[in-house]
């Protein structure tokens, strides 16, 4: 064998790997009407989607966040607070927006607990505000929860509550406690009227319907109502809106929600807002409300030691004549009400801070603090730092609600608040020293004064005591009382740093879902790719070949005819259909072998060997109409059945089995005894005989080659039916006698790793001048593209006029196209 020859065989090893994607583009156009089913379906459902889902819309609104000043605070105001700025403040508004505090307060406040349904195409659709009715829940008291509570109105002022339960136990909510529980209900059907506006005592509900002023009630119409579990509803519309900085304003925050409902979203929106701004309000006021309360607490201390002082003063008066002091000694008392003053200022700055000090070291919760400046401390450090202390406790407070205890942010918020309160300590310390000093200075002061009015009379001396203690507590009172009324007003007049700009308002549109473009864009790109998804698995697990182009892809072994699927009595089609197409196709085949067995210089008749890889592909057939088809032609033709393992070829002819080849190979009988005559002109015919238990090494016997060497001087063509080659080794013996080879393919039948048997086969020089029948061929351009062999045997349509001049075509029944039609799907 040439180098050429061994290239050629290694390429037919080669060829197996290789992915037929135009035999994979066809067998999907072969397929068409599953992809187009598929698609319809794919539509049919994204339509089914679009029809089921609620439409989702998304409104927002714009709120600004800015430091609104007080404008009562002046220079000559007395009471300091500081309210922060906006750095940092819209951070803030954003996670508190998203907090679950704030949410509870705002589904508290709307009760979106409760639903209001309406029984829709396909589902309960909620219609809020729509409702000709509403209920006012007892908030101690359960409610039935998850369960559709149906109400019917029977006339303008009665209806009819009516529910069913599966069991004995149902589980309710306490909205005013949030706390959950099981009460035990009827099983079955609930039913039971009432009045309008009358109470529901049961123990699953507790609510008194009213009806809406602007609604009308239509008899007999249907509603539910559906409590949800507090918990849940909170989470839902947390996770629901968002909040983010307009890209124009950093201080200008846009506030969105999506849902179904629109009514619920603009007025969830707009409430959000407002208890966000009350409650930023709440907070800047914290350290005036500190204050006051402080304040309050003081004028009821000095309120009472007023008033003691006053009684005492009074009962003195009744019991002594004294009512007035000289001229001299009203200069010394008035010197002395100066210095008592300062020096009660100074009791009450040291008091201050001693309750500070005190309190910074006892307490966690650094929120009531009240401000310094309330007992006249103007130093600004100790201002400065526990407004510092008191922003950075309600910073902790609120991020507690939205952040995990042990989060790195608590960790740097404490280190600030600790080192905030240190630097606290050190002012406490210093000014307490400063406080002390002034005090000795002013006790020195006041006890010289005292020593000028010691020789007054007795009575003088108490008199001017109790009215020093008169003048000291009166001017407290009036201080704390000015004070008071100062801070009170500072409170009233401030405002919240969160205004709205513009609120959410339903004015048309906001619709963002469902996508029903994208459905249908989806169904259709599934439609498609399930399909042909499919299709490729089945392309790739299918063995089985399908089409003469699978042939010249896994092997380069010549295809010397296509036989198509032909129904007939028997096996004697070239004989008894002479014009049939597929008498035609036996007729080429013959035409092909006999330019290739010129260029063969053997002497004497030729042999051709049919084989196939398992048994059913047709390889019988074949040899019957070859060896007819060289008969009629005038070629003393002469079969050999050498298929000893299962012989076939008799009952076409109408001869007996019980003599034949094997007969002859084990010296049995002459071989004249065993030779048959046909009813067709120039062909013999030999059966195999009784079937023996060596077929093997019979047909490895020298009897065999000396018989056809016989032949050759006899007949111009011996043609040699074989077992399968898949199946045993017979044909490969046979194969040493064989001129030309045929190997028969049958489509939709022979599985692909055959083919792989076969080049390996010719590879190794078993099998030689070895070509290709395609039986059961089918003229489809979707499985054979490529082959110019110009004729298409087999099913007799397509051909045009040559097709109708030259071949018989069978009639086709109505049914037997309808199965036709069915296969090729």
């Amino acid at each position: 064998m040439s180098y050429h020859e061994f290239e050629d065989l290694d390429h037919i090893e080669s060829k197996g790997i290789i992915f037929d994607f135009k035999g994979f583009l066809f067998k999907i156009l072969n397929l068409w009407k599953l992809v187009f089913l598929s698609v319809g379906v794919s539509l049919i459902i994204a339509y089914s989607i679009n029809a089921r889902k609620q439409n989702v819309y998304r409104l927002s609104a714009l709120i600004s966040v800015e430091n609104e000043q007080n404008p009562f605070f002046t220079a000559n105001t007395s009471i300091s607070f500081n309210w922060g700025g906006v750095s940092g403040k819209v951070g803030k508004i954003i996670t508190s927006i998203n907090t679950r505090r704030h949410n509870e307060k705002v589904v508290d406040s709307l009760q979106y607990y409760i639903n209001y349904l309406v029984q829709g195409k396909y589902r309960k659709n909620d219609i809020y505000k729509r409702a000709p009715f509403y209920v006012d829940i007892d908030k101690t008291k359960g409610q039935l929860l998850g369960k559709p509570i149906g109400v019917r109105f029977i006339n303008d002022s009665i209806y009819e509550l009516f529910v069913n339960f599966e069991a004995s136990r149902a589980g309710v909510q306490f909205y005013g406690t949030k706390a959950r529980s099981a009460v035990p209900v009827p099983v079955g059907a609930f039913r039971k009227q009432y009045k309008i506006g009358d109470l529901v005592d049961l123990p699953f509900l507790n609510f008194k319907l009213f009806k809406r002023s602007h609604r009308a009630l239509v008899p007999n119409s249907e509603y539910y109502i559906r409590f949800s579990s507090f918990d849940h509803v909170v989470n839902s519309y947390k996770n629901s809106v968002r909040a983010s900085v307009n890209k124009q304003s950093s201080s200008v925050l846009t506030v969105a929600m999506s849902g179904t409902n629109k009514d619920k979203i603009v007025d969830y929106i707009n409430t959000s807002v407002a208890i966000l701004s009350r409650t930023e309000l709440e907070i800047k006021n914290q350290y005036a409300t500190n204050t006051i309360k402080f304040i309050d607490s003081s004028l009821a201390t000095v309120n009472i030691n007023l008033k003691d002082v006053n009684d005492e003063m009074n009962d003195f008066r009744k019991r002594s004549k004294v009512f007035d002091v000289s001229a001299e000694v009203e200069e010394v008392t008035s010197k002395l009400k100066d210095f008592d003053s300062q020096k009660n200022g100074i009791q009450k700055k040291t008091q201050y801070l001693d309750l500070l000090e005190n309190y910074l070291r006892t307490k966690t919760d650094y929120t009531n603090i009240a401000a310094p400046s309330s007992v006249g401390i103007e130093e600004g450090n100790i201002l400065s730092s526990v407004s510092k202390l008191t922003a950075l406790a309600i910073e902790r407070q609120n991020l507690e609600s939205t952040t995990k205890e042990g989060s790195v942010l608590f960790k740097e918020l404490d280190s600030r608040i600790d080192a905030e309160k240190n630097v606290l300590f050190e002012m406490i310390t210093v000014t307490k020293s400063t406080l002390s000093t002034e005090l000795n200075g002013i006790n020195i002061q006041i006890a010289r004064l005292e020593g000028k009015l010691s020789s007054l009379p007795e009575e003088q001396q108490k008199f001017l005591k109790i009215q020093r203690k008169l003048n000291l507590s009166q001017e407290a009172y009036n201080v704390y009382l000015a004070k008071r009324s100062e801070a009170a007003i500072v409170k009233a007049a401030n405002v919240s740093d969160i205004n709205m700009i513009d609120e959410a308002k339903d004015i048309g549109g906001g619709l963002i879902g469902p996508n029903k473009s994208l459905n249908y864009m989806m169904g259709l790109m599934l439609g498609i790719f399930i399909p042909i998804a499919f299709i490729f698995a089945i392309f790739l697990l299918d063995t089985t070949i399908h089409g003469s182009d699978e042939v010249e892809r896994l092997s380069s072994i010549p295809i010397i005819g296509l036989i198509g699927k032909y129904t007939y009595k028997n096996n004697l089609v070239v004989f008894e259909k002479p014009k049939s197409a597929v008498a035609e196709s036996f007729r080429s085949i013959r035409s092909s072998l006999q330019y290739f067995y010129k260029k063969q210089e053997i002497p004497g008749g030729r042999t051709l060997m049919t084989t196939s890889s398992v048994s059913g592909e047709g390889k019988t057939f074949c040899s019957i109409n070859i060896a007819t088809a060289y008969a009629l032609s005038g070629k003393k033709t002469i079969l050999l059945g050498l298929d000893l393992r299962k012989p076939k070829i008799f009952n076409d002819f109408d001869i007996d089995n019980e003599k034949g080849i094997v007969n002859y190979l084990i010296g049995e009988l002459e071989f004249d005894s065993i030779l048959n005559k046909t009813h067709i002109d120039n062909l013999d015919v030999v059966t195999s005989g009784p079937i023996p238990p060596n077929p093997s090494e019979l047909l490895m016997g020298k009897r065999l080659g000396k018989l056809i060497e016989r032949l050759r001087t006899q007949y111009d063509i011996i043609i040699l039916d074989t077992p399968p080659l898949g199946l045993v080794t017979d044909a490969l013996e046979i194969a040493n006698h064989a001129d030309a080879t045929l190997f028969v393919v049958r489509l939709d039948y022979t599985k692909k790793g055959m083919l792989q048997l076969v080049n390996a086969k010719y590879r190794t020089g078993e099998l030689k001048n070895l070509s290709f029948i395609l039986n059961f061929y089918k003229h489809k351009t979707n499985q054979n593209y490529g082959y110019g062999y110009g004729y298409g045997y087999g099913y007799g349509y397509g051909y045009g006029v040559y097709g109708n001049a030259y071949h018989e075509r069978d009639k086709k029944t109505l049914w037997s196209r309808f199965k036709r039609l069915l296969k090729n799907i």
